[in-house]
């Protein structure tokens, strides 16, 4: 009897980081909290399908580009809806008051937004296998155990 499996699509998968290989296991270990240790904590393999997390050494390092990009992105968007709702003006301080919230929002985004940048890097290298029950994951080809998390 076949179990009926949840229909993710790929942004769902991303942003609820979750396993890019069957879409269902959980990449983190723990709930997404501000203690910035555990927030980052990693199965090693996917708990559902067995997809090791780490690939190689130093493979996480690309997400501090993702990261940056998204929270660029997010900033113009929400430069842009200041200026269209509230605007900006030379005759009083709206623009610090942007800048203000901007930041406080980024910081408080942060734990999500390196979450989500991991995701998203390892979706990149790693692809949905739809017969992921039947297959084996792709071993990771460069590991040094000695290195690993060693940021």
């Amino acid at each position: 009897m076949k179990t009926e499996r949840p229909n993710r699509g790929y942004l769902e998968t991303v942003f609820t980081c979750r396993c890019p290989r069957c879409r269902e296991g959980k990449l983190f270990k723990y709930p997404l909290t501000f203690r910035f240790k555990r927030n980052m904590e990693m199965f090693e393999a996917c708990p559902v399908c067995g997809q090791p997390t780490d690939i190689e050494v130093g493979f996480y390092y690309g997400t501090g580009y993702i990261s940056y990009l998204v929270a660029l992105f997010i900033s113009a968007v929400s430069c842009l809806l200041w200026f269209l709702f509230i605007g900006f003006s030379f005759q009083d301080n709206r623009f610090a008051v942007w800048i203000i919230v901007n930041s406080v929002g980024l910081l408080l985004l942060q734990p999500w937004l390196m979450r989500f940048s991991r995701a998203l890097w390892l979706s990149f290298f790693v692809h949905y296998d739809e017969d992921w029950e039947h297959t084996e994951p792709i071993a990771p080809e460069r590991v040094n155990e000695e290195q690993k998390n060693n940021w």
